[in-house]
C-alpha cells in the first residue's frame, strides 16, 4: 500500500512534535468540549522517538468559525481520513472521555479500511461504548443546568460560569459533543486487534471500574486496566504518573525501548 507523506497542513491535526523519522506516532483525541491544546505539554515528557499529535475538533479555538460535528460516524471518518498521511510509521491512539470512543472508532476504521492495526489503543475516563449511554439529551437542559453537570466532573474554569462571552464560546461545542455521545450507538460489539489499555480516576462520577473493564470485550489484542486517584480529569494532577505508564508500554516496542525506558525512569 502506497501512502502519502504527512504535510503538516491538515486542519484536523496539530503536531506538537514531529521528527523526520519517528519510531511511533501518538495521536491524542480530546474530551467533550476539549481541544488539541490539552495535550501540548505531553511532547516534552515522552520519548524523543515518539511524535505527538492531537486532533483538532471543529467549532473551537482556531476552528471556531466551523460548524461542530455532532455525529460519531462523521467525526470518526474525518479523523481517519486525516491520519492516512501518517500511516508510514506505527501509530498509537489515546482518547480521553468522548475521545476514547472516537479513538476506538478510528482504530476500527484503520483496521477495516487500510489493514492498519494501531500499536496501542489507550482509552481514558470512559466506559466501553457498548455498555455506556447518556440518558438525558443535552439540549433538554438550560445553560445553568448544563454547566452545573459539566462542573461536577471537575476541571471546569469558574470563569466559564461568570462570563457570558466565554459561555458563548464554550457551550455550543460542549453541547454538540454531548449530542454526539448521546446519539452514539456503536455496532454491537465489534472487536479491534489493537491491545487496549484503559485508565480511570477512582473518584470519576462519569464512569466506574465495571464499565471501563468492559473495554476488554472489544479487543482481541489483550487488555489492561489502571486506576489513578482523582475525578474525571485525574490525568491533570496525575499527568506525570500517566505519562510514565504510557512510556513504559511504549518501551515494549523494540525501536523505542531505550528512549522510553529513560523517560519512564525520569518521570518516576
Amino acid at each position: 500500500m502506497s501512502l502519502p507523506r504527512p504535510t503538516g497542513g491538515d486542519p484536523w491535526l496539530r503536531v506538537f512534535r514531529g521528527g523526520a523519522h519517528p519510531d511511533l506516532r501518538l495521536v491524542c483525541l480530546p474530551h467533550a468540549g476539549g481541544s488539541a491544546g490539552f495535550f501540548q505539554t505531553w511532547a516534552a515528557r515522552l520519548p524523543d522517538s515518539v511524535d505527538v499529535l492531537a486532533v483538532r475538533y471543529p467549532g473551537r479555538q482556531d476552528r471556531l468559525s466551523e460548524p461542530c460535528v455532532d455525529r460519531m460516524d462523521v467525526l470518526a471518518d474525518r479523523v481517519t481520513e486525516a491520519l492516512t498521511g501518517y500511516l508510514d510509521r506505527p501509530l498509537a491512539l489515546f482518547g480521553h472521555s468522548m475521545g476514547a470512543s472516537v479513538a476506538y472508532e478510528v482504530a476500527a476504521r484503520l483496521e477495516e479500511r487500510f489493514g492498519v492495526v494501531p500499536a496501542f489503543l489507550f482509552v481514558s475516563g470512559h466506559g466501553a461504548p457498548h455498555v455506556t449511554r447518556i440518558d438525558q439529551h443535552p439540549d433538554h437542559l438550560d445553560d445553568e443546568e448544563f454547566l452545573a453537570r459539566i462542573a461536577a466532573l471537575g476541571e471546569v474554569d469558574p470563569m466559564v460560569f461568570r462570563s457570558r462571552k466565554l459561555r458563548e464560546l464554550v457551550v455550543p461545542a460542549l453541547r454538540a459533543d454531548l449530542r454526539l455521545i448521546h446519539g452514539y450507538l456503536p455496532r454491537a460489539p465489534r472487536t479491534v486487534s489493537a491491545p487496549i489499555t484503559a485508565y480511570l480516576g477512582t473518584g470519576d462520577p462519569a464512569c466506574d471500574r465495571e464499565s471501563v473493564s468492559a473495554w476488554a470485550e472489544l479487543t482481541t489484542g489483550g487488555f489492561r486496566l489502571r486506576a489513578f486517584p482523582g475525578d474525571h480529569f485525574y490525568l491533570v494532577p496525575a499527568r506525570a504518573e500517566l505519562l510514565a505508564d504510557l512510556t513504559a508500554q511504549l518501551a515494549g516496542r523494540p525501536s523505542v525501548s531505550r528512549a522510553a525506558a529513560s523517560v519512564a525512569a525520569h518521570l518516576t
